[in-house]
């Protein structure tokens, strides 16, 4: 990342270790609210208490990012932003994970990655097919 101080050993030491300042604050501050709000209805670190399902903490951060992605900012039953209660979602299966809690109810394995790995050719032919055409492409600024 960024050069070794070398008249200074922490440098040397500090250097080699995970770089929390690549997280954004901004991000941190969002995520402890949505925590906030979560310890005030289920309580404080329920879910290393108790364990958690995966499956429905992905349920709940995809409706949050569903939601969001559909122009809704907030949520209605807590009035933090989607992406808040989404980020708390994410960030409870990885706590859960990490500290053997997390019940890993996924379904069985589909071949996603090789699908998603085969499309870039498919989309280029399908790019080159209609390359003649310039369509509108609509966002959610369109709507007004």
């Amino acid at each position: 990342m960024s050069d070794v101080k070398l008249s200074n050993p922490k440098d040397a030491i500090g250097s080699g270790k995970v770089h929390l300042e690549l997280w954004p604050d901004t991000a941190t501050v969002a995520g402890a609210m949505a925590f906030f709000e979560g310890a005030q209805k289920y309580g404080r670190y329920n879910w290393r208490a108790v364990g958690v399902r995966a499956s429905i903490y992905v349920s709940a951060a995809r409706r949050h990012i569903m939601k969001w992605w559909n122009g809704e900012e907030c949520s209605e039953d807590n009035g933090l932003p989607h992406l808040w209660n989404a980020l708390a979602c994410i960030a409870i299966l990885i706590d859960a994970a990490e500290c053997a809690k997390l019940e890993d109810d996924r379904p069985p394995s589909a071949p996603v990655s090789k699908m998603l790995d085969h499309m870039p050719p498919l989309m280029e032919a399908l790019t080159e097919m209609h390359k003649e055409r310039h369509p509108h492409q609509y966002t959610i600024a369109d709507e007004v």
